[in-house]
């Protein structure tokens, strides 16, 4: 009897242990209220991410500036293209860059010469766009030193160049010679953009652009591929400079 007794309670209790892993293992009916309060987390979510990045966005758009004249960010190419070079130039945001020291070292010295010309601040980064502050730099065309000068133009500006002496490469002369440059463009446009622009093209080019595709301002022209680029890298370059 007391054997019969103990084999009852051990099947019992095996029958316990199975049904209790029974259920353990078995998936739990969905409520509905917990699943709709799943879903509405998960949309917040997204929700907050998306906002998030749009003020990130737009915070970014918010310090977009050049030489005081209005960016017209309402305009998706524009966005676009700044997003483009933004992107290209964010490696410029990480320490210890070649380019930050000489930034460091030249760019207060490039913005005092040009500004006692009455050449906005912002064009010192003509000089990192072109050249990287570089003044060995000499493109496939002949153009070279701190501002990327043609021989031609240097010289007209004051600059010696020969085969022993390159001016190109003076930091304080090529700068002078630089912002007399960007003066007589600003006299010719009346529009620092418009300068910028022509810094890259030459006036002659730019001016023909205007005539006849019958706009007057820099956004709205159709230009080469390194001009119509020109303008937003320095931009671009600016905002990475002054925000790292």
């Amino acid at each position: 009897m007391i054997k019969k007794r103990v084999f009852c309670c051990s099947a019992l209790l095996t029958v316990l242990l199975l049904s209790n892993l029974y259920s353990k293992n078995q998936p739990e009916s969905p409520d509905p209220f917990k699943k709709a309060l799943g879903h509405a987390m998960k949309v917040n979510v997204s929700v907050a991410l998306a906002e998030a990045s749009k003020n990130k966005s737009d915070d970014i758009y918010s310090q977009l500036s050049f030489a005081e004249e209005p960016i017209p960010l309402e305009k998706d190419i524009v966005k676009q293209r700044l997003d483009k070079y933004l992107k290209r130039f964010a490696y410029l945001k990480r320490p210890n860059q070649h380019i930050h020291k000489r930034a460091t070292q030249l760019l207060p010295k490039i913005e005092k010469i040009l500004t006692s010309y009455g050449v906005p601040a912002d064009f010192k980064y003509i000089a990192v766009v072109e050249s990287s502050l570089n003044p060995k730099i000499t493109s496939h065309k002949g153009a070279g030193g701190y501002w990327q000068f043609m021989p031609a133009t240097a010289r007209l500006y004051g600059l010696k160049v020969n085969a022993k002496v390159d001016e190109r490469r003076d930091l304080v002369k090529s700068t002078h010679a630089a912002a007399q440059y960007l003066s007589s463009l600003y006299e010719e446009f009346g529009d620092w953009t418009l300068v910028a622009a022509a810094y890259n093209v030459g006036n002659g080019s730019l001016r023909a652009s205007l005539r006849r595709q019958k706009k007057d301002n820099y956004y709205d022209l159709k230009l080469n591929s390194e001009t119509a680029a020109f303008v937003y890298k320095i931009i671009s370059m600016k905002t990475i400079f002054e925000n790292s």
